[in-house]
């Protein structure tokens, strides 16, 4: 029997470092993704996008920008996901990172108190208001998810901390490139941690021991994936690359695949994808073929 999937576009760039990524989600339908993915074998149900919201600085708010418009379309995607099919998985494709927020929050409206999140992403986003020199809170979604931050952002879901340390993996990040506090900050907390550095050494055998380890702490996962956790040598798709650092794009698809298979996957995100650094769209139809490879 093949995977049932909900395909939900989040046409947002409101919590990221500037205007794009609100594009993605019809880059990769035009890119074929659809397609792809029912070639691969999955059954696919096509709902209609979210409102587009787009960048927008904000002077008030120096050190979360944008944070109530950033909040609303949490709120939208937690709507959107409490209301699903519920016999399909949730595949979410973003739009920044902080709509993970709400797809967490969504999930909790409808289910146990086991849920889990594995983060696929170049950053660990431990940033907090209080923290942040940029006030982009695409690079605080895992502070807000334990309670870190106090703002309309933190509070979309039905508990506070969304999660707790115990249940999230953060999984392919580069420690070269996360600030001091961040680093700082994940030492005080239990977070469980794959950094780039260990994934590499066997990129399949280290995703089925992450995977293995959460599912002791978790029965149901959210798939969180940054595009820039893929080195931006190979893929300089993401809104915020990382150049010489992360892993490469088989080392994350050999990963992917893994994760795609758990049954216990209970939503995938994809966010981070800027179609402006692909006039051509060469890289986003590599990403939609490899992508669908990784559901096969």
């Amino acid at each position: 029997m093949s995977a049932r999937f909900e395909l939900i576009g989040v046409p947002s760039s409101a919590g990221a470092h500037g205007p794009g990524q609100e594009n993605a989600p019809v880059a990769l339908r035009e890119a074929g993704l659809v397609e792809a993915l029912r070639a691969a074998g999955l059954d696919l149900e096509i709902r209609n996008d979210l409102p587009v919201t787009r960048f927008q600085p904000d002077a008030e708010h120096r050190k979360q920008q944008s944070v109530d418009r950033v909040a609303a379309v949490a709120m939208q995607v937690a709507d959107r996901i409490e209301a699903r099919d519920r016999g399909r998985i949730p595949l979410v494709i973003g739009g920044d990172c902080t709509i993970t927020v709400g797809v967490i929050s969504g999930l909790l409206r409808g289910m146990p108190d086991d849920l889990g999140l594995l983060y696929l992403d170049g950053d660990i986003d431990l940033n907090t208001p209080a923290t942040t020199r940029s006030g982009i809170l695409d690079g605080m979604g895992i502070a807000h998810v334990i309670g870190l931050a106090d703002n309309a952002l933190s509070a979309i879901g039905p508990q506070r901390p969304l999660l707790p340390d115990e249940r999230i993996l953060l999984f392919g990040y580069d420690p070269a490139e996360q600030e001091a506090i961040q680093l700082e900050a994940l030492e005080r907390r239990k977070l469980i941690r794959y950094a780039s550095t260990i994934v590499r050494e066997d990129p399949r055998a280290n995703a089925r021991r992450a995977l293995e380890q959460l599912q002791h702490q978790a029965n149901r996962i959210v798939l969180h994936f940054d595009v820039d956790i893929i080195d931006s040598t190979e893929l300089p798709l993401g809104d915020f690359p990382h150049f010489n650092a992360g892993l490469s794009f088989d080392n994350v698809m050999a990963c992917l695949n893994v994760f795609l298979k758990a049954p216990s996957l209970a939503a995938f995100v994809i966010t981070e994808i800027n179609p402006d650094h692909d006039p051509d769209d060469i890289l986003i139809r590599s990403l939609v073929r490899r992508l669908a490879s990784a559901f096969s």
